[in-house]
């Protein structure tokens, strides 16, 4: 049997919170692990609860989001866990940002209960949450505005040589990666099987140093291998 997801819990509203628990719990396959009311405290979580998915806000008093995310992004012990950041608003800078930081990708408050449970698993099965699709745009156009350099310190450049040591198939799958294809969508374009595609985009995290899809998406559009839509 397949264990449960271990989800962290992090916001500054302890309502939030609860309402999230219940939600969570109400499920066979995923359950709480923990709550955090700031970054700091979620940090530690993270590490005494080995959380699989952390629902990380993203503005808090005292560490916020985006730093406990780095914080966690950072920390080697913390490699598998998965950040999911929820904000108020669903684009702005702060999105950008969570993403460079590690996150695996973000959600709206407002959204509906399934969105968030759907979001839940699919960042514990390594996909990036990027959508909706016009989504995606907006996050471009910031990467492409201040693309000078990645969150972890790389800059385009570096990027740009490591996309050398890329075969030009798992090239061909990151573009389609980047442009939110899942992994059955790009198997069905290359007329390859789902497993293979996992292959390469697995291969291609590992040559770039990406810790998931989100990441290899950020990759792409800052090292220029692909270009947002300006329509």
């Amino acid at each position: 049997m397949t264990p449960p997801i271990k989800v962290l819990l992090v916001d500054d509203q302890a309502l939030l919170r609860s309402a999230f628990r219940v939600l969570v719990d109400s499920e066979a396959d995923m359950k709480v692990v923990g709550e955090a009311a700031d970054g700091a405290q979620a940090v530690e979580l993270a590490r005494s609860t080995r959380a699989d998915v952390v629902l990380m806000d993203i503005r808090m008093p005292g560490t916020d989001g985006l730093a406990a995310t780095r914080m966690i992004s950072a920390d080697p012990e913390l490699a598998d866990v998965r950040v999911v950041m929820l904000t108020t608003f669903e684009v702005d800078e702060y999105v950008v940002q969570s993403l460079r930081a590690g996150a695996s990708g973000f959600l709206g408050k407002g959204a509906e209960p399934e969105e968030l449970l759907n979001a839940i698993r699919i960042a514990a099965g390594g996909e990036a949450l990027l959508s909706p699709a016009a989504t995606k745009g907006l996050i471009a156009t910031f990467l492409a505005q201040d693309g000078s350099s990645c969150g972890d310190g790389q800059s385009a450049a570096e990027y740009s040589e490591r996309l050398a040591a890329l075969t030009g198939r798992e090239r061909e799958v990151l573009v389609l990666v980047a442009g939110g294809h899942s992994n059955d969508e790009i198997a069905e374009r290359l007329v390859v099987s789902p497993l293979t595609v996992k292959t390469h985009v697995n291969r291609a995290m590992a040559k770039l140093g990406a810790r998931d899809r989100a990441q290899l998406v950020v990759i792409a559009y800052e090292s220029g291998l692909v270009r947002p839509r300006t329509e």
